[in-house]
């Protein structure tokens, strides 16, 4: 690569992130569903023909969004799960990183939950971001392996697979509950943290080893 096509390549990816970074606030504004080429267009600065330049739909701008959601999701992940002493310690820091995820970056939350509750029509645009999804998958699954094997999960549990599945629903589940009951909480007389902490804690007891 010359000095010259690598300067291009370096001001094409300066700008690409702009875009995304003007459409995360847009959709921090206006929500992720809501928000318009032109209005992003607008924040970056930039025409809207340019804007058509890197991204031919709003479809693909939210796909970019999503991918970059992925990309700071498994960082967190792999970051969280560093030195820790075994397999459920892993896994229950994995829990922990999603809900700061959550309630740290909500926009790009919000974009990976746009992806699961809609059927892609064309998958192959998708593998990437699929592909990032499996990684963060797999680290669930080899978490719960190594704490069979470590003896700090239970060996009964079932499948490795299914149960990073069921966890990642129950988590996510609690983080939408907490992000739109708010009234529910209050009535309840409990807050956000107190009912992450009730999940969590409720995750590390159903998989223990330890009574």
């Amino acid at each position: 690569m010359t000095e010259l096509t690598a300067r291009r390549k370096e001001e094409r990816d300066r700008r690409r992130n702009e875009i995304l970074d003007a459409a995360a606030e847009s959709a921090a504004e206006s929500g992720f569903d809501a928000i318009t080429m032109d209005q992003v267009a607008r924040r970056a600065r930039i025409s809207r023909a340019l804007l058509y330049v890197y991204f031919e739909d709003k479809q693909a701008l939210h796909l970019a969004l999503c991918e970059r959601a992925m990309e700071l999701l498994l960082e967190r992940f792999q970051a969280a799960t560093a030195g820790a002493p075994n397999g459920l310690a892993r896994l229950e820091a994995m829990g922990r990183a999603y809900v700061r995820y959550a309630r740290e970056l909500p926009v790009y939350f919000q974009a990976l939950a746009h992806l699961e509750a809609r059927a892609p029509e064309d998958v192959e645009a998708h593998s990437h971001c699929h592909a990032l999804g499996d990684l963060c998958h797999e680290g669930m699954t080899r978490a719960i392996r190594d704490g069979i094997a470590d003896g700090s999960i239970r060996p009964d549990v079932g499948s490795p697979d299914a149960v990073a599945i069921a966890l990642w629903g129950f988590m996510h589940g609690v983080i939408q509950i907490a992000n739109t009951k708010g009234g529910l909480l209050v009535r309840r007389n409990t807050d956000k943290l107190q009912l992450y902490d009730h999940a969590l804690a409720l995750m590390r007891r159903g998989l223990s080893t330890l009574p």
